[in-house]
């Protein structure tokens, strides 16, 4: 280990350029790697409806309506040649309108009204259509300039077409916002002007070859390229703060810079280790989640964890070490209080809150284990066009979501059976229209005589299309009803051999997956930091209170929505149950540490007063910088999954900090004497060592 550390200290300048070099490459790498704005293709491959997918995408030309657009102040004449001139734009198909639902040579007065103010109501025009995946901002762009920028768009295709122009650009401003912020942090805590720059450029560039290494799978989610490059920096600026404030303390003992630097490489390995270690197993855990957007973002997360432990392991040493008369010239006295004071009131107040906490923990674990969940991005845009355009369109013709249903062809008396099925569909309460062959064209009609445009909508070599229209949102209680009504009554003259799709479909089953994955998802990461934990400080007690104290803390945090009677995206109460431990438990860890080594020392209160004293500062510099972090994205996104994740994490930092401070310091005193037993050479002070008189340690 000393030949490696000492290698790496004698070439710092070749280090810091490699270092800087490989931060460019990856930034053009990162703009190589592409953005996955679906987030129901994160479904397992074996989910009924990624299968359902597959098939109609072999079937099918077309794909399932994802696009609806309201045309106001139109005559019927008018209509139609909107109608043509969006069918003419490439990339847009199967364009539904009215006059593919009734022969408009007809007065259409004589027509079904209801039927008829599904496509035109009040002199507006509503079309259903698809727009061509992965090319949705392009052709949105495209129907604007040859329809005009006044009409109203919703739907999928709408809302990725939103993600993609920003994304990338709120994830900017979220940096905007908390670059300074973490600056302003790290200037007050630290007793050098430019120690926080070194922070930032070690751990920021680590973050820009997090980023550009996600070149290796190609793709990476929206969430993931949202939220990864924020936590990362908030979680792993504690790794460089450590080892500096180690590398001061060894320069009073030493005018060798390079002595200094080497011994505190070597003391902050461990701890930073062990620090990173729970933080890492925390992300990791999101890996085993069957909805493969866990992965996504633990792989992430876990690599740059990884990345950043490296940077301030070889590359914060070497700049460090090449700045060092630059950091000299810019020292200045610390400008954070000794909380000497703060840490007397904090102390008195254990046991009340030890008391308070105890009452409610029973409360709040009930309460977050019922909490409602949504699992789709709700309240998209919220304030900008793209919500403004959907409520226009709902307001106007109502909600519309599609379930698409392929039923297997051969039978002599299969259109018949589809009939009767479309006839079933549309007595579903909630079901608007079923768009089928037997309803479009009709079941007397010979194929052969139809143009083979429409042939090919409704029929491929193997199966029949249906699309059930239902006036519900895409998810809740009564769109998933709709759903298994649906399913149901196509396994009534089916059984097991349809298919059903559509982004209800897909949240149903998004909804049945991650409900399990729920449970072993947070046994695995509190196995995994457990063990961590244990092993660290050999230790069966420590362990326990520890984990105690941060999951007593994430369902405090989790019980909110619940008492506010308000739904939670299922998303991020699953990432904050793993998240906000591997990364708050730090906090608790550092606490126990001067605890326990206080101890061996000092009595109970004494060893109380002297770990406040001593970790208050770091764990409240590296909670602010986190709680900055998420409060940050929650404050800037226009998507609701990255912005309750934001919310939900910065929340949960609040509160573990403050379990941290108020009710860990209860439980270590409390049991003092287990912690003694269970602890491999805890070597505590005892009582018969100190009841001397004039002991100052009583």
């Amino acid at each position: 280990m000393d030949k490696i550390i000492s290698s790496i200290i004698k070439h710092k300048k070749t280090t810091v350029t490699l270092f800087v070099v490989f931060s460019i490459i990856c930034v053009f790498l990162f703009l190589m790697v592409s953005v996955n704005y679906d987030i129901t293709s994160y479904l397992p491959k074996k989910a009924k409806s990624t299968i359902s997918l597959d098939v109609m995408k072999e079937e099918f030309e077309d794909s399932i309506p994802n696009t609806r657009m309201m045309v106001e102040n139109v005559s019927i004449t008018k209509a139609i040649e909107y109608k043509n001139t969006l069918k003419s734009i490439e990339g847009v198909s199967d364009v539904i309108w009215l006059d593919d639902i009734i022969d408009l040579k007809q007065p259409i007065e004589y027509a079904d009204r209801d039927l008829v103010e599904q496509y035109y109501k009040d002199d507006a025009a509503l079309y259903n259509f698809v727009i061509r995946d992965g090319d949705e901002v392009e052709i949105i762009e495209k129907i604007k300039e040859a329809l005009g920028e006044d009409n109203a768009y919703a739907g999928s295709a709408v809302e990725s077409a939103f993600m993609q122009k920003l994304t990338g650009s709120e994830t900017t401003k979220a940096m905007f916002i908390l670059v300074p912020i973490i600056l302003l942090i790290l200037l007050v805590s630290t007793d050098s002007w430019l120690e926080p720059l070194l922070f930032l450029i070690t751990i920021g560039g680590s973050v820009m070859i997090n980023m550009g290494t996600g070149i290796i799978f190609g793709e990476v989610s929206y969430i993931t390229n949202a939220v990864s490059p924020i936590l990362q920096l908030a979680v792993s600026l504690d790794y460089a703060i450590f080892l500096l404030h180690s590398f001061s303390d060894y320069r009073k003992e030493t005018d060798d810079l390079n002595e200094a630097m080497l011994r505190a490489v070597k003391r902050s390995i461990p701890a930073i280790a062990a620090s990173a270690l729970t933080t890492l197993f925390g992300f990791l855990a999101l890996t085993f989640m069957k909805f493969r957007i866990g992965p996504d973002l633990g792989i992430n997360l876990a690599k740059g964890v990884l990345l950043s432990f490296l940077s301030v392991i070889v590359v914060l040493p070497s700049l460090t070490l090449v700045l060092s008369k630059a950091l000299d010239k810019t020292r200045h006295k610390p400008l954070l209080p000794s909380f000497s004071k703060f840490s007397k009131f904090l102390s008195k107040l254990k046991i009340p809150v030890f008391i308070l906490i105890i009452l409610i923990t029973v409360p709040v674990f009930l309460a977050q284990s019922n909490s409602k969940f949504v699992y789709g991005p709700s309240d998209l845009g919220k304030g900008t066009k793209v919500a403004w355009d959907k409520e226009k369109i709902e307001d106007r013709f109502g909600a519309s979501t599609p379930i698409v249903l392929l039923t297997p062809r051969g039978e002599v008396s299969e259109k018949a059976k589809l009939q009767d099925m479309t006839a079933d569909l549309e007595k579903i309460e909630h079901v608007t229209q079923v768009v089928s062959y037997s309803s479009m064209v009709g079941s007397t009609i010979p194929d052969e005589y139809l143009d083979s445009e429409i042939t090919k909508t409704f029929y491929s070599e193997n199966y029949s299309r249906t699309i059930v229209y239902a006036d519900t949102p895409s998810e809740g209680d009564i769109a998933f009803s709709v759903v298994e009504k649906v399913q149901e009554t196509a396994a009534g003259y089916y059984g097991d051999a349809y298919y059903s799709l559509g982004s209800s479909v897909n949240l149903l089953d998004m909804k049945n997956i991650v409900s399990e994955d729920n449970n072993l998802v947070n046994l695995i990461a509190i196995a995994a930091i457990f063990l961590v934990i244990m092993i660290t400080y050999r230790s069966l007690s420590i362990p326990v209170l520890l984990v105690l104290t941060i999951e007593t803390a994430i369902w405090i945090n989790l019980a909110i929505p619940y008492f506010y009677d308000s739904s939670l995206n299922f998303l991020g109460y699953l990432v904050v149950n793993t998240v906000q431990l591997g990364a708050t438990v730090d906090y608790a860890i550092l606490f126990t540490d001067h605890y326990v080594g206080n101890r061996k020392v000092l009595a109970k209160k004494q060893a109380l007063s002297k770990t406040y004293t001593d970790t208050l500062r770091s764990i409240l510099v590296s909670a602010s910088i986190l709680a900055s972090a998420s409060f940050s994205l929650a404050l800037v996104s226009t998507n609701s999954i990255v912005s309750e994740l934001g919310l939900l994490l910065g929340r949960g930092t609040i509160f573990s900090l403050f379990m941290v401070m108020l009710f860990l310091p209860a439980l270590l005193t409390i049991f003092d004497g287990f912690i003694s037993k269970t602890t491999m050479n805890a070597n505590f002070l005892h009582k018969s060592k100190y009841l001397i008189k004039g002991d100052s340690r009583k």
